[in-house]
């Protein structure tokens, strides 16, 4: 897997698992540096390639007064403001055709949501701003479905790829990890595990996602364990009030501990 294709990103060199990571979405500038700081502190410890993660809005929202952003243009300026400050790489989540080619004058990985990704203009639109295009497993899509999303981007002559699983639709409010995807779709391009959305029970009679962050170590070490490229996770200082997916989010004191215990077993793993 070429990292060298990524701006920014540190420690290429290194055979650990890469990390996405960030608040679920931009609240401020404050947060946005404050959470950015810790987790490179971490990372760079533990040499993990670090991407920054935040969504810029949230369009896909239960409820019509759930939080969706700060404003579009003040977020992705937040964005830039802590690939300037820290030297790290950001992604962001697209919804429209239109957000593509805006979001790439800030962002260097452009990520297309589960729901969306059989959206084929939207896939093209990601795919021919030259970014790198991290494509979410629908929740209802099989693992090798896969591959057809993968050909859309590398046919609009962009072979900057990745396929991220967030877990498969378990009944009406439940997800599960099926690990027997990961190995399959590796064979399409590189593979994030998306540990925290991944314990969402969504479809709430309350309108907002719960989650089960209990979980997260416990599915994280068997994503290192099945030898997944990177990992994806969601973290904030203030899980319990912040705006958009508390609920399944790791408190950031957690984080140094949890990726420790990650890096042991992919050392061990690399043995093999």
């Amino acid at each position: 897997m070429n990292l060298n294709l990524i701006p920014n990103l540190k420690h290429i060199e290194s055979n650990n698992f890469f990390l996405l990571a960030g608040p679920c979405a931009i609240e401020g500038e404050e947060m946005a540096l404050r959470i950015a700081e810790h987790i490179l502190k971490v990372t760079d410890k533990l040499q993990i390639p670090f991407v920054f993660k935040g969504s810029f809005k949230k369009a896909n929202r239960s409820r019509i007064d759930s939080f969706t952003g700060i404003g579009d243009e003040k977020a992705l300026k937040i964005l830039r403001k802590v690939s300037e400050t820290f030297y790290v790489p950001t992604v962001t989540d697209i919804h429209e055709i239109s957000d593509a080619t805006m979001a790439a004058e800030y962002v260097d990985v452009l990520q297309i949501p589960a729901f969306l990704v059989r959206q084929t203009d939207l896939v093209i639109a990601a795919a021919t701003t030259g970014k790198v295009v991290n494509l979410k497993k629908g929740q209802f899509m099989s693992p090798s479905a896969m591959k057809h999303a993968v050909q859309k981007v590398k046919d609009c002559s962009n072979e900057k790829v990745w396929i991220t699983d967030r877990g498969t639709m378990f009944g009406y409010q439940d997800m599960i990890v099926d690990f027997r995807g990961i190995p399959e779709m590796q064979h399409y391009a590189p593979v994030v595990l998306d540990v925290t959305h991944s314990l969402q029970q969504p479809n709430q009679t309350s309108g907002v996602t719960g989650g089960r962050p209990d979980m997260i170590e416990t599915i994280a070490r068997a994503g290192i364990a099945v030898g997944v490229d990177g990992l994806f996770l969601e973290t904030h200082f203030d899980p319990s009030n912040a705006k958009s997916d508390g609920a399944n989010m790791l408190d950031l004191k957690y984080l140094e501990g949890l990726l420790s215990n990650l890096v042991a077993i992919r050392k061990t793993i690399n043995r093999f």
